[in-house]
């Protein structure tokens, strides 16, 4: 079996954080900007939008573990597997937003989201897997790389949730420049990571159940199922909450940017305390810190803008622990069990996007029942009390949850 413990090149970790800016990047549109886009140019229903997207997000975790398998049996091809999934992800991106379709928008818009999502989830699959060969065995290597790594996701999060904005005032193809902008910045991202691809040494893949057989790594998938679900929750309601409860319509978009660059700009802190005084006490510290915040904004009501900016600021250093601390966790532990990592990381994404999809489907749908209606200005007293409880006492409760399941969780300093 190859060693993992090459020493870690510093100068190349900012190809790390650029390969995951341009992946984040092509997240965030699909779900605050496209269904828009669609029906405002297009005409298409959002109700069929919705419909769309939650089946496209139920095909996607179900791919997710047939996607790891296959990324584990790349060696030497591993670097032209990822250009051809990034010049998939970059087309169907242009062709979501530059392109008028050719057939039906619905139609149109389901291949290209089809094509967006499977190229992005090979690629993030394939990424997170071959960090684990990048941080070998040195003391604090994954938390490093974690650091570098989520910092540039986050603001590429940050980027792409402005940029659509930031152009309509100078072009009357705003999303289209924001497509032609992203297949640019995916090709600098692949270039810049291109050595990186050959590097570690490949192991035998191992089958799923000895994944899923070892109690440390079956603990950390369960913990990430729980302690992603808040960020599920608060992401599927956060503009309503915004809107109808806070009623403070048109602060979504800086509110939103506030929350994902306080997460960019901690994540090194977070990696600073973790080498200092190890994963495990950094995360709790966090997830406590997450439960006061959510218990201030289940408090909140009209005009509290301000001090829900507070805790964007809070909640959103919060989850630059998560992104940070938590993937190193698993990939030290894969180191062990599943070194090539391909199948193991098909899993984390398999948590992470169930736990989207069941929000999605649940949330709403509630929210309806009790007569609340987005951008109404007279939703109903009890609709916007539920949608309160569904923001902050929800994820408090599952942020409880997580915090008793980490107290039981061994994390391995990494």
């Amino acid at each position: 079996m190859t060693s993992l413990s090459a020493p870690i090149p510093r100068d190349r970790f900012p190809a790390w954080a650029v390969f995951g800016a341009a992946l984040s990047g092509a997240g965030l549109p699909i779900y605050i900007y496209a269904p828009k886009y669609y029906a405002d140019t297009f005409g298409v229903s959002l109700a069929a939008l919705g419909v769309l997207l939650f089946g496209l997000r139920l095909f996607d975790v179900v791919q997710d573990p047939i996607l790891g398998w296959l990324s584990e049996r790349l060696d030497r091809s591993r670097v032209w597997a990822v250009a051809l999934a990034a010049s998939v992800m970059a087309l169907s991106m242009v062709g979501l937003f530059a392109v008028t379709p050719p057939i039906s928008p619905i139609w149109w818009f389901g291949i290209t989201v089809t094509g967006l999502f499977s190229a992005f989830s090979f690629l993030t699959i394939t990424f997170y897997a071959q960090g684990i060969a990048k941080a070998g065995d040195a003391p604090g290597g994954h938390v490093r790389l974690a650091a570098w790594r989520e910092s540039g996701a986050l603001l590429g999060v940050c980027i792409a949730a402005v940029a659509p904005t930031l152009l309509m005032g100078v072009t009357e193809a705003p999303f289209a420049v924001f497509a032609y902008g992203f297949v640019a910045v995916v090709a600098l991202a692949v270039l810049l990571m291109w050595p990186e691809w050959t590097g570690g040494g490949r192991h035998e893949p191992v089958p799923m159940r000895t994944i899923l057989s070892d109690d440390g790594a079956r603990r950390l998938l369960v913990l990430a199922m729980v302690n992603a679900t808040p960020v599920a929750v608060t992401s599927t309601l956060f503009l309503f909450y915004v809107e109808s409860r806070l009623d403070a319509p048109g602060w979504e978009g800086a509110l939103l940017v506030l929350f994902f660059l306080a997460a960019a700009a901690s994540a090194p802190g977070w990696s600073a305390l973790a080498r200092r005084f190890g994963s495990k006490p950094v995360l709790l510290a966090a997830m406590v810190l997450a439960v006061l915040s959510f218990g201030v904004a289940v408090m909140l009501g009209p005009g509290d803008v301000a001090i829900f900016a507070v805790i964007c600021v809070l909640t959103g250093a919060t989850l630059g622990a998560d992104f940070t601390l938590m993937p190193a966790a698993f990939a030290r532990r894969m180191a062990v069990v599943s070194p090539n990592g391909g199948q193991g990381f098909g899993l984390w994404g398999l948590m992470n996007k169930f736990t989207l999809a069941f929000a999605a489907v649940t949330l709403l749908p509630l929210l309806e029942r009790v007569g609340f209606v987005a951008g109404a200005p007279d939703n109903p007293e009890a609709a916007l009390g539920l949608l309160a409880m569904l923001y902050a006492a929800v994820p408090l409760a599952l942020k409880l949850v997580a915090i008793v399941l980490l107290s039981m969780t061994r994390l391995e300093d990494s």
